[in-house]
């Protein structure tokens, strides 16, 4: 049997296309935040694994392209248990690694622990937390490196989120929070003009604001075992973040605060009853003018595996 599908359905498959080349072509620059849009809860609800299926694995891999001339790649796995129909649990642990301008490093990232509580059919709420396993003071040559090449922000950050179903379409909002900050001690007049890092901004004693993030998404099955969901992303920096000058006086980094709007797309294919493979992708429509974490993605994509059991 041929699979068909209507007008309405193929100009939306269209449009989701055309975004898809300019994840691979376009230009733009953005797709920064603290690391949240990718925990399970807040990522676009695409599975639903048999009663009988209390855990679940992830593996991951990714690669980016970032600011200043830098290729970002990494990897992840993530374990999931659910306790009860309401009550489950998720661990994720990830690696980052850059490489660009001569310098490439890699290293261990970030955990994040959080919990999901289905309060109704259509409410989801989740509370997490990112505990860092380095501190951002990664340096090269006896120099202290710019966020940009460090595989953790160094920060212990708070997460609580919310995720609300209206039949397909899924609206997701959260905040994360740091209680802690890094110790990055980057300069960049401590290195010459002639280097690409004498332009990127200094992140001495760095203190990041918070992150509020919204996303909406809509899955169209479009084959039985084949699952396309595109999704609008929006994330706003809470604040100017800051940083502590060579006079040891602490300055605030103009314009770091703000909006960036992203759009994701995502491709989901059934393996077997109990697993599936998924590529994502994102890219930018709109950024803040100065992202001096190092998060900043031009495009990124993601392919996945997932297994219950």
């Amino acid at each position: 049997m041929g699979f068909k599908v209507d007008s309405f359905m193929r100009t939306r498959i269209s449009i989701c296309l055309i975004l898809l080349g300019f994840v691979f072509y376009g230009n733009a620059q953005g797709c920064s935040d603290a690391g949240f849009c990718t925990l399970e809860g807040l990522m676009p609800q695409l599975h639903k694994p048999g009663k009988n299926l209390k855990n679940q694995i992830k593996l991951g891999g990714f690669y980016g392209s970032a600011d200043n001339n830098i290729s970002v790649y990494g990897n992840y796995v993530e374990y999931g248990h659910r306790l009860n129909s309401k009550l489950s649990f998720n661990a994720k642990l990830n690696a980052l690694g850059q490489s660009g301008n001569d310098i490439t490093v890699f290293g261990l990232a970030d955990i994040f622990l959080t919990a999901n509580y289905q309060t109704s059919d259509n409410l989801k709420l989740i509370l997490g937390a990112k505990f860092p396993l380095m501190a951002a003071n990664r340096s090269f040559d006896e120099l202290p490196l710019p966020m940009d090449y460090q595989s953790s922000l160094g920060t212990s950050d708070l997460i609580f989120g919310l995720s609300y179903q209206i039949k397909k379409l899924q609206i997701t909002a959260a905040i994360q929070q740091a209680l802690t900050q890094n110790s990055n001690q980057f300069l960049s007049s401590n290195y010459p003009e002639s280097s690409e890092l004498a332009s990127i901004q200094s992140s001495r004693d760095f203190q990041r604001a918070g992150d509020i993030l919204s996303r909406l998404s809509y899955p169209l099955q479009l084959k039985p075992k084949l699952k396309f969901t595109p999704g609008l992303l929006a994330i706003y920096h809470l604040a100017n973040d800051r940083y502590t000058n060579a006079l040891d006086q602490v300055l605030e980094i103009e314009n770091s605060q703000g909006l960036t709007l992203n759009a994701n797309l995502y491709l989901d294919y059934k393996l077997s009853a109990i697993s599936w493979l998924q590529l994502n992708a994102g890219f930018p429509f709109l950024v803040r003018e100065a992202r001096p974490d190092g998060l900043t993605r031009s495009m990124i994509a993601n392919l996945e595996y997932r297994i219950s059991f």
